[in-house]
């Protein structure tokens, strides 16, 4: 008999390819999406390995799950941005986590997988240091680490060990990728320079994460007995820089233009992320 998942955000980048990841291993997907459902997904569930459930994460009233024992809840919906309204970010982020792990003891499912983020640990450059060693450090000007980490808390406090298993991708990237891919095509695309800040100059590593590494390793938290309380970081052993980063984006995506870098100082960095920031926070 097939084993059975709760996957949210089953739609989005991280989530579609958690999908495929359980279903190639036999198991029976229950997959959680919002507004849009891909299609890969109306595929999946076609075949008969998935089953569709529309609903909204945040608003437990609007999730119709069927009586079906559940071995696993994987939690990939989220909000993910620098940027946006607090609000927001600690209700799709935080609030969402408090009623999943109610029903994780509600349902008795055996294994609760939340994604969080390396983004717990604050801004650092991750070029050798041993990031499981590292302290979590809540920037209090930056709302999504800020509910990654109450949420993180919230799971330990209301869940023993064995029922819960926490992963923490760097920067997510793959095919399919629109956020951090996209923003950097975006920006590629009306500058004539690939711009850093700060003495680093473009040097310093730019933690990434392969979606299918992401993928590989929730599906494992959802069934190993050794992950079992256990906070896993997910990050690409190859070290790409930041300057190296934007040349492989400019490769792929805008071959016919060639880009020369250039260093500004870091506080001028800081006053433009400032100006973003407003901009974005007024739009939400």
């Amino acid at each position: 008999m097939a084993q059975h998942v709760l996957i949210t955000g089953a739609a989005g980048f991280i989530g579609g390819y958690t999908v495929t990841e359980f279903v190639n291993a036999g198991w029976h997907v229950l997959a959680l999406v919002h507004r849009h459902v891909s299609p890969q997904l109306e595929s999946l569930a076609a075949s008969g390995s998935v089953t569709l459930i529309k609903g909204d994460v945040t608003n437990p009233d609007t999730l119709a799950l069927p009586d079906t024992r559940l071995d696993a809840i994987v939690h990939c919906a989220g909000r993910a941005s620098d940027v946006g309204w607090r609000s927001e970010f600690r209700k799709t982020n935080f609030e969402s986590v408090q009623y999943l792990v109610e029903l994780t003891k509600k349902r008795d499912v055996p294994r609760f997988v939340f994604i969080s983020t390396t983004d717990v640990y604050g801004m650092r450059d991750f070029h050798g240091e041993t990031e499981d060693e590292l302290p979590l450090l809540n920037n209090v000007h930056n709302a999504y680490p800020e509910f990654k980490i109450a949420a993180e808390q919230w799971i330990r406090e209301h869940l023993p060990a064995e029922r819960y298993a926490i992963i923490r991708p760097a920067a997510v990237w793959g095919v399919g990728d629109t956020t951090l891919t996209g923003r950097a095509v975006a920006f590629l695309r009306s500058s004539p320079w690939i711009m850093h800040f700060g003495k680093r100059r473009g040097q310093n590593r730019w933690p990434m994460a392969h979606v299918r590494n992401v993928a590989s390793a929730i599906h494992l938290a959802a069934t190993m007995p050794e992950v079992a309380g256990q906070a896993i970081n997910v990050l690409d052993s190859e070290v790409t820089t930041v300057d190296e980063f934007y040349r492989l984006i400019a490769a792929i995506y805008l071959p016919q233009k060639r880009f020369r870098s250039i260093t500004l100082p870091l506080l001028l960095g800081k006053g433009f992320g400032w100006i973003i920031s407003v901009i974005s926070d007024l739009f939400n």
